[in-house]
Formats: structure tokens, C-alpha cells, sequence
């Protein structure tokens, strides 16, 4: 039995919000995107495979609809903004992670790679496998890829360092932080398919017994933590990055790091203000397109 065909919903945009557009789809379908950019006709699209043809329904595509009006009015070119939908063979789908996924380095720490890649690492680079799955984080996208950095670059030889990854997706902060030598490596995510991929890719990296990932609602979450982390990542949206402050930095030491990422530029000040009045310094910042991230050290 041949298996059924997957539903491609694709937004036809701009190269300046096409990573904006890419978390929508996210936010609004619950499976990570993949953006396509045609150097020769200077289309660029946003596209995500569902696996049940119930998950498209005009409901979904008024959230899209609605959620691309926001974004305009945030002063971002959205393009065209067309929303096309229809089904694909999983042998496509397949195909094309394969030609537009390719290796990532961060510095000579750090290499992500399909298993497909035969790329061998530097002396000294860990390794994380990730294949493509439905629910998948690549550290391509500029949010993950600075945490990624901030992982690399708090991460001390010889000493003992804990991490905490909230929204974990498919686990690539977690599984990069226990091969960077974090222990113990926490996680957890909203999305019971993202915490099964989540799991697999563990396994796949060897790192099961280090990495386990579970589901949790932050907002549910005890609002005070008896256990705190040297380095918490959160890549959020917004909104949660604000109203759940207290609850993200309860799990953080007082001499620890706290990362923030999945912000739009024109939010960040909002989110840097929140976080300063609770006592916490930048340390670091990065902006690529409209996206901008931050690292922030608790005062003690």
C-alpha cells in the first residue's frame, strides 16, 4: 500500500519576510516550515507538509490570512502573500529536503549535519545528526542558529553547566548542548510531535539517556522552581516571552544565562525592557532580516 500523500500549504512572499511568514505557518499549522528562494525569477516561498488532510480547514487558512495582515501592519513587505494548498507524494517531499538542507558550522565547535551529508567534523567538533521530519528544526533559521552561538560560547571547559531548553522542537538546542558536554540536559515542549521527534533524534545522536524530552504547557508550569539552570534557552513567541517571565526566569541561576530568541525586531526593546526591570543585563545581540535575539546575564 502505497502511503497517503501529504498536504503542501505554501505563502508566496518576499525575501525581507519570508523567515516572518515561515513562523507563522509554524505558529498557525504546528509543523516547521522550509523556505524556497528562485534566484532566477525572485520568488521566494514558505511551505509546510501536513499529514492529515483535516489540519487545512478554512479556519487554519483565516488564522494564516489574519496572522499576514499583522505582519503588514509591523511594517513588513510581505510580497504577494498568496496561500496555495495541495498534495504531494512523500517521495517529493522527501527529495527536496535532500537538495535544500545542507551542513551547518558554528565555528570549530560545533557541526550539524543530515545523515545523508558524508562531511567528516573538524578535531574536537561535536556532531548532530538531524534528518528532516514533519516537526523539524534545522538551526538554519536565524533564531536557533543564535542559540546555537550562545550555546558554543557560554559553554566553559572542564566545568559543570546545566541547560534548559523551553520550546524544545526537534530537541537540535538540547542534543547540541549534551554533545557540547552541558549535563544535566532538560527539555520540554507543548507539541506531542515535537516531543516524539524530539526523542528520535536523541536516539539517532546517542544522547537518549542525556536528552529526554517531555511534554509540558509553560504556562502550567509552578510558577517557582526548585531547580535552576547555568543556561536557559527560550525560543518563544513573543507573547509567551513577556507574559511568562517570572515563570522562565524562576529556572535560571543567579549567575546564569538566559537566551531569547523568536522575536521579531520591532518587539525586541519590549522584551529587553521586561527583562532588564527583573535584573538582567544584555550581554549579547544579533539581528538577521526582522528577526533579533538576545543573551542576557543575571546580576547576581
Amino acid at each position: 500500500m502505497k502511503p497517503a500523500p501529504l498536504t503542501k500549504i505554501s505563502i508566496a512572499t518576499s525575501r525581507e519576510a519570508e523567515e516572518a511568514v515561515a513562523e507563522l505557518l509554524l505558529a498557525v499549522l504546528g509543523q516547521t516550515p522550509s523556505t524556497y528562494f528562485d534566484a532566477e525569477t525572485g520568488d521566494t516561498t514558505a511551505s509546510t507538509y501536513l499529514e492529515k488532510p483535516a489540519q487545512w480547514n478554512a479556519a487554519a487558512r483565516a488564522e494564516l490570512r489574519a496572522g499576514l495582515a499583522v505582519l503588514t501592519e509591523c511594517g513588513l513587505d510581505i510580497g504577494p502573500g498568496e496561500i496555495t494548498a495541495r498534495k504531494v507524494r512523500r517521495e517529493d517531499w522527501a527529495e527536496s529536503w535532500k537538495r535544500h538542507f545542507k551542513p551547518l558550522e558554528i565555528g570549530d565547535a560545533l557541526l550539524l549535519k543530515p545523515s545523508w551529508v558524508k562531511q567528516k567534523p573538524r578535531k574536537g567538533q561535536a556532531v548532530v545528526i538531524l534528518d528532516p521530519g514533519l516537526s523539524f528544526g534545522t538551526g538554519h533559521h536565524a533564531t536557533t542558529g543564535f542559540c546555537l552561538k550562545q550555546l558554543v560560547a557560554t559553554r566553559k571547559d572542564g566545568l559543570k553547566q546545566s541547560f534548559l531548553d523551553i520550546g524544545t522542537g526537534s530537541g537540535i538546542l538540547a542534543i547540541a548542548a549534551a554533545k557540547l558536554g552541558y549535563a544535566p540536559v532538560r527539555c520540554f515542549d507543548f507539541d506531542p510531535e515535537s516531543v516524539r521527534v524530539a526523542k528520535a533524534n536523541a536516539a539517532q545522536n546517542e544522547v537518549a539517556q542525556l536528552v529526554r524530552p517531555v511534554r509540558h504547557d509553560l504556562t502550567k508550569l509552578p510558577l517557582a522552581s526548585a531547580t535552576r539552570y547555568h543556561v536557559v534557552c527560550a525560543n518563544l513567541i513573543f507573547d509567551l516571552l513577556i507574559a511568562e517571565r517570572d515563570r522562565i526566569l524562576s529556572r535560571l541561576r543567579p549567575d546564569g544565562v538566559l537566551v531569547l530568541a523568536g522575536i521579531l525586531q520591532t518587539q525586541f526593546a519590549k522584551v529587553k525592557r521586561a527583562y532588564q526591570q527583573a535584573g538582567l543585563k544584555l550581554i549579547a545581540t544579533e539581528v538577521d532580516k526582522e528577526w533579533q535575539s538576545g543573551a542576557f546575564l543575571r546580576r547576581g
